[in-house]
């Protein structure tokens, strides 16, 4: 369930996907709330592609006061989400491993990297370990830069995806601690310091389902596709284009696998 969002302002549920956009106010002189919400409704269509194209249109010509600026902002921006694609080749997953360093141990997917862990998830779903991964070793990271912008929404905002499994004693779990960052530089990390269940931030603890090439789960909807669950509220930052992962070392028995990243509330990146 990939979630769009542009300007804040009010927050609309088109079927099963909500659009956060800017409004215009009931309370405006005739014709205020009309062109707010026309205004809307074209950059809400800005992230339909050339779909959008036409709900911007259809949005701009929501005139007339509140009653033309609800109908602005229901025409133009159902038409704008019509687009094929949110943004110009946009992608909620990682497009890039800026930097990285392997640690010892395990090496598995490391001879192909980066392509295991750039695009959808190819999760083993609840009882077996994906081998589509790359092992991070002992104490190894990864630093990816997400297609889509990560942006602060309601519920969870991104997806870490490992190969974590469940077991007759509960789930096979691989600890890792993940970080974000707007510009690449200065990073917030979500907590992940426990040595045992509950798992608490940590990513790698959580079986995942969604598989590009088995089966049609969402990836990028938490209640389906599996992975451990980020919000970017929880550490203060509303947005964030950089995701990095760094293997538990303190944590000698098991290493991180990473299989992919994936964005669940995002707005168009802007990379060149």
């Amino acid at each position: 369930m990939r979630h769009f969002i542009s300007a804040l302002g009010c927050a609309l549920s088109l079927g099963a996907l909500p659009v956060v956009t800017s409004c215009g106010s009931g309370s405006e002189p005739d014709g205020g709330a009309g062109g707010s919400a026309g205004q809307a409704g074209a950059g809400v269509g800005a992230l339909g592609g050339s779909a959008g194209q036409a709900g911007g249109a259809a949005g701009a010509a929501g005139v007339g006061g509140s009653h033309g600026g609800v109908a602005g902002l229901g025409v133009g921006g159902a038409q704008g989400i019509g687009g094929a694609a949110g943004c110009d080749g946009s992608t909620p997953f990682a497009v890039r491993a800026v930097s990285h360093e392997f640690g010892v141990g395990q090496t598995h997917g490391q001879a192909s990297f980066p392509a295991p862990v750039l695009g959808p998830p190819r999760g083993g779903g609840c009882c077996q370990g994906s081998l589509d991964v790359t092992s991070l070793g002992l104490g190894g990271w990864v630093i990816l830069e997400m297609g889509d912008t990560i942006v602060d929404g309601p519920g969870p905002d991104f997806l870490v995806f490992e190969n974590a499994f469940e077991h007759s004693g509960g789930v096979f779990a691989e600890p890792a601690t993940v970080a974000v960052s707007h510009d690449g530089e200065q990073w917030l990390e979500f907590p992940c310091t426990a040595s045992e269940p509950p798992w608490g931030a940590c990513a790698g603890v959580s079986p995942v389902y969604a598989n590009a090439d088995t089966n049609s789960l969402d990836p990028t909807d938490p209640t389906v596709a599996g992975g451990d669950a980020y919000d970017l509220a929880a550490v203060g930052l509303t947005e964030a284009r950089f995701v990095k992962i760094t293997d538990r070392a303190d944590i000698t028995s098991t290493v991180f696998d990473l299989d992919a990243v994936a964005v669940v509330n995002g707005a168009c990146s802007g990379r060149e």
